[in-house]
């Protein structure tokens, strides 16, 4: 399998070259040459298989012959150590995706990515070094996967006070070959940082650069993995099938685009986003207009220009009625937010996480005037590391589970930075030595 840059079609490169990449040089992100459409025999023989088959056989057609297959399965099964159950909530279902060892649904592309580098670390002597902006969740799994994996080094780029203390201490504690720089500024300012060194000449002459954020190919193609294990627990249903996606930078959301493309039987796809809302609002007008991110207690998800957004509108050739016919999309306040998870405990005893409740409101919403789906909302990450702001909406002290626990009593590390990319160039090859 080859892979392209959204900006330019031309150019062909390997798995290794994209991954280890991240961004295409002339700034787009990879994508496959071409989405193949697995056999109806896979589809119905679904319910019968493990998460890890599921995950082997999506793996091998979209990345082909370029992993040896017993190296493919050794990676399948460092990513799949746990699992990604269908809970019913309130006549529709939760899809759990927080069973991990950071309780993120970003375990499973962090642990896939991290096999992948560290089997193309052993290939050469030159250390990778792998920078990733993260608004919450993808610096702790992303931290997590890596630490102490050879041949690798982590810097997470993160914004000053916009993330939880819990998902703060999940990277900022561990030490050792993850380095963390607090960022005065946004998440979009960490991307932005993270996206001009890859494109900066004498950083990628001096260091060998890559990234682990859902703008790298690796960390898109596991995502893909629950979607059809979803379907699966379904036990095919006879009633078509809605997926609510709570969205920030899109990779989930792209994630299970390519599902569908691959032949999964998913009806619709809602992008459900707070007040970041740039997509749902591309939606709904035909402009797509991005703009500086406003902060939410959804912050995994405060991103004012998704940068997936370039592969949803591959995905669909820049067709907008194609891509409007599979997405529609919604958005929600914090009070919203608040209100569903305080409904829904008070309810069934389902605790949300504020990401979560927002995948669950636009699902309902949905199925107001859509009768007669199977509806799922993904949740993306545990209550316990938004615990201020569930407890304050429901009431109730949560429990932290005892993986946190342990994070909590770490001490914090990280290095404060301005947006100022200048600095950030001066100072990465000294974090480094």
């Amino acid at each position: 399998m080859k892979y392209y840059s959204t900006n330019d079609k031309s150019v062909r490169v390997s798995l290794r070259e994209a991954v280890i990449n991240g961004l295409a040089p002339d700034n787009g992100l990879y994508m496959p040459e071409y989405i193949p459409v697995l056999p109806t025999s896979f589809f119905e023989s679904l319910p019968e298989k493990s998460f890890r088959e599921i995950g082997y056989e999506v793996a091998k057609n979209l990345i082909g012959d370029d992993i040896p297959v017993a190296e493919l399965r050794k990676i399948i099964d460092h990513t799949i150590q746990f699992d990604a159950p269908l809970v019913p909530v309130d006549n529709v279902y939760a899809l759990e995706l927080f069973h991990g060892p950071t309780l993120a649904f970003k375990d499973f592309g962090a642990r896939f990515l991290s096999g992948l580098l560290g089997y193309f670390a052993r290939q050469q002597s030159k250390e990778i070094t792998i920078l990733v902006a993260t608004s919450g969740d993808t610096g702790s799994a992303v931290a997590n996967a890596f630490f102490n994996v050879p041949g690798t080094r982590v810097v997470v780029l993160y914004p000053s006070g916009k993330v939880s203390e819990i998902q703060e201490k999940q990277f900022t504690t561990l030490g050792g070959n993850i380095t963390s720089l607090e960022v005065a500024g946004t998440f979009d300012d960490c991307q932005r940082l993270v996206k001009a060194a890859f494109v900066d000449e004498q950083l990628k002459s001096s260091l060998f650069l890559t990234s682990a954020n859902s703008i790298n190919i690796a960390r898109l193609i596991p995502q893909s993995f629950y979607y059809f294990y979803a379907y699966a627990q379904l036990k095919q249903s006879e009633k078509q099938v809605v997926i609510s996606v709570p969205s920030g930078n899109f990779g989930n959301l792209t994630a299970g685009l390519m599902a569908k493309r691959m032949g999964l039987p998913i009806q619709k796809f809602l992008a459900v986003t707070n007040i970041n809302d740039v997509v749902p609002e591309y939606l709904a007008t035909k402009f797509f207009k991005p703009r500086n991110s406003q902060q939410t207690i959804s912050n995994a998800m405060d991103v004012g220009n998704p940068s997936n957004f370039a592969r949803m509108l591959e995905l669909y050739d820049h067709d907008f009625e194609k891509l409007s016919k599979d997405i529609y999309g919604y958005y929600f306040t914090d009070d919203s937010t608040r209100s569903a998870m305080q409904s829904v405990f008070k309810n069934t005893g389902y605790v949300l996480d504020p990401h979560g409740a927002v995948g669950y409101l636009g699902l309902k919403e949905y199925l107001q005037n859509n009768s007669g789906y199977a509806g799922v909302f993904l949740e993306t990450a545990h209550p316990a590391k938004f615990r201020d702001v569930v407890e304050k909406a429901i009431q109730q002290q949560v429990e932290l589970p005892p993986r946190l626990q342990e994070f909590m009593k770490g001490e914090k590390k990280s290095i404060s930075i301005s947006v100022n990319f200048s600095e950030f160039k001066s100072l990465l090859p000294t974090l480094l030595t």
